[in-house]
């Protein structure tokens, strides 16, 4: 099997945000406010809530954790309540900040009520998270300078800010840090219904015309996933240009989304491939994660993080002590019969 032509860095199913995906401009198809804002109702309602009381109160908002998969706007969650609570956004990431007096410098630049939005915080430095507990619960920090005997302590009085945390494994943010947060709110997976009307206000601010039936369509492969839809979209705009008359149809997006090689279920065609060697070669299963990867030239790790989610969650594959099981339901989808392997059961020893 020829692996040489798969691109596994840039999938355009891939949830994270691709390089140059915007270019140097804002996405300009993020909302700017909770009534924009499509989707995570339960979400929508408990922060509308906590924003309006805290400005009531003239104070700032407790601080905020985001935490779900990738690409469900936790970002843009972030700016929203930036925008609600009429005050400046500042924008990092954990892994940006590799030492206590890089997080010092952001935070001194704060305004009173300025939100502080970290991306990918269970990423963070252990000595830049020490500073970062006394900074969220007593509005200052103690930085030591020097050594020896030319050691200095300065405390140093922060206005008062709200951190918004971002995350995709809240499983890995040490206790404390978690406990520091007021407000902490997971981001579910969206329907096809809400999907399809995030395609169609996306496609009414990019002046594309898009009936019911084409939204669905994209919709439906975008893997419950707003920012996998958005790309969806601008690439069907294209097959829509050139090969139709520019209106995006339910016919006009199946095609183009089949010749981008993604399935009426979202599966592209590197998943397709890591079910089908599981199947041809292994029998379904179980096969060890190290084997798998080495089968199909690709690391442990990305498909534990990349693969695996997905087709978990659409009843495709199971984790088993032994390794990976294809399910009856993938090989149905890929037109297989289903295999006579092990499925995962222990073997008796007697």
């Amino acid at each position: 099997m020829d692996f040489d032509d798969i691109d596994f860095e840039n999938r355009i199913v891939d949830p994270e945000e691709l390089p140059d995906e915007f270019g140097d401009k804002e996405n300009p198809l993020r909302p700017k406010n909770l009534d924009e804002y499509i989707g995570q109702e339960k979400v929508k309602e408990n922060l509308s809530i906590y924003i309006q009381a805290a400005i009531q109160r003239h104070e700032t908002l407790d601080h905020v954790l985001l935490y779900g998969p990738p690409g469900l706007g936790k970002t843009t969650l972030a700016g929203i309540i930036a925008n609600e609570m009429g005050v400046s956004l500042r924008i990092t990431s954990g892994p940006a900040i590799e030492k206590p007096g890089d997080l010092a410098a952001l935070l001194t630049n704060l305004n009173d009520g300025d939100v502080l939005f970290i991306d990918e915080i269970h990423r963070l430095n252990r000595q830049v998270e020490e500073i970062l507990y006394s900074a969220m619960e007593d509005f200052a920090i103690d930085i030591i300078t020097g050594k020896g005997q030319m050691a200095a302590s300065y405390h140093l009085p922060l206005p008062k800010f709200t951190l918004v945390g971002a995350t995709t494994r809240a499983g890995q943010i040490s206790a404390p840090l978690r406990d520091r947060f007021g407000v902490v709110l997971r981001l579910e997976l969206y329907t096809p219904e809400e999907l399809g009307k995030i395609v169609t206000r996306s496609a009414g601010i990019l002046n594309m015309p898009i009936d019911n039936d084409g939204a669905l369509e994209i919709a439906s492969r975008s893997r419950g996933t707003p920012r996998i839809a958005n790309r969806f979209l601008k690439r069907v705009r294209d097959y829509a240009q050139v090969m139709s008359d520019g209106v995006i149809t339910c016919e006009t997006a199946r095609i183009a989304l089949e010749k981008m090689e993604v399935d009426e279920l979202g599966l592209d065609s590197n998943d397709r491939r890591m079910l089908e060697t599981m199947i041809k070669y292994y029998k379904g299963g179980p096969v060890g994660v190290e084997t798998l990867a080495a089968t199909i030239g690709e690391e442990a790790v990305t498909i534990e993080d990349v693969y695996e989610p997905y087709l978990m969650q659409i009843g495709f594959i199971n984790r088993t002590p032994r390794g990976r099981c294809v399910t009856e339901a993938a090989c149905r989808h890929l037109g297989y019969s289903v295999p006579n392997g092990d499925r995962g059961v222990q073997q008796s020893l007697f």
